[in-house]
């Protein structure tokens, strides 16, 4: 029988997990890292008008430099996320798609140290060419003020 890996990034750190052979294809955001799911399923995301409407009417915010996250505790068994990411702040699309893995890819890292809030996340300054270090380190910063 041949032992198969899949390597998942946990924070800053590359974890090797033993997988079935039949789940080897699984992509790494699936695969579960002791006990923790690290998907970014549909369960996970706001998508509807009402549920950004209540997260914005709740009024609770944490501001970054380039980030306002509004968050309002939900009845959901995990956190959720929605994102707004307007042309007027960022122009190009490719950088607003930039944003926008960024900060699902450090949702999904984060999610189960989350309270069950619903969260929003808004640019809120103008940026022409975002560095991705400096964003990804802001929206963990935020997310660790959140829990």
């Amino acid at each position: 029988m041949v032992s198969l890996f899949a390597c998942v990034r946990v924070g800053d750190a590359l974890l090797f997990v033993p997988v079935e052979p039949k789940d080897a294809l699984a992509s790494a955001s699936e695969v579960a890292v002791a006990g923790v799911d690290l998907g970014f399923r549909s369960e996970h995301r706001l998508r509807k008008t009402d549920e950004f409407s209540s997260v914005f009417a709740f009024r609770k915010t944490l501001r970054g430099k380039h980030f306002n996250l509004l968050h309002r505790p939900n009845s959901a068994a995990t956190a959720r996320i929605g994102l707004v990411i307007a042309k007027k702040f960022v122009r190009s699309a490719v950088n607003r798609n930039l944003i926008r893995r960024i900060v699902r890819e450090s949702f999904r890292l984060s999610r189960s140290k989350l309270p069950q809030s619903d969260i929003v996340v808004r640019v809120s300054v103008r940026m022409d060419t975002p560095d991705r270090h400096v964003l990804r380190a802001e929206i963990d910063e935020l997310f660790a003020r959140l829990t």
